[in-house]
């Protein structure tokens, strides 16, 4: 059995896109996250130390978002995701990355990209 972790609507600013104009005024992004793990250890122990700093995750996003920039919401979802699988905790993640100033005519709401990593076994 696994447990799941959720943080939604990360907020951070970021310079990303494919045209020049979205790289220099930059534009808010907002990130979901699903953790997968085992929660058992913590629920017994009731020790935050056995389970996932959640605030540190959304620390980290945060800062990759506001990081480097990237033309594809693709390739910064996947950065998050090979960041938090760096927890060997966490057996699998989901990050959607929202992107609602999008550079489209038509009006719409909001543009994302989900992935899902898994930790493959060793």
């Amino acid at each position: 059995m696994t447990d799941v972790i959720r943080l939604r609507g990360i907020r951070a600013y970021g310079h990303h896109g494919v045209f020049d104009f979205e790289r220099e005024a930059g534009q808010e992004f907002f990130v979901d996250i699903a953790l997968y793990f085992s929660a058992r250890r913590a629920a017994v122990s009731d020790d935050v130390a056995d389970t996932i700093d959640y605030g540190g995750v959304a620390d980290r996003v945060a800062a990759i978002v506001s990081g480097d920039p990237v033309n594809l919401i693709e390739t910064l979802s996947h950065r998050i995701a090979d960041a938090i699988l760096e927890d060997r905790r966490v057996r699998a993640v989901e990050v959607t990355v929202h992107k609602p100033q999008a550079p489209i005519t038509p009006p719409f709401e909001d543009v994302s990209v989900t992935i899902v990593r898994e930790r493959h076994p060793q």
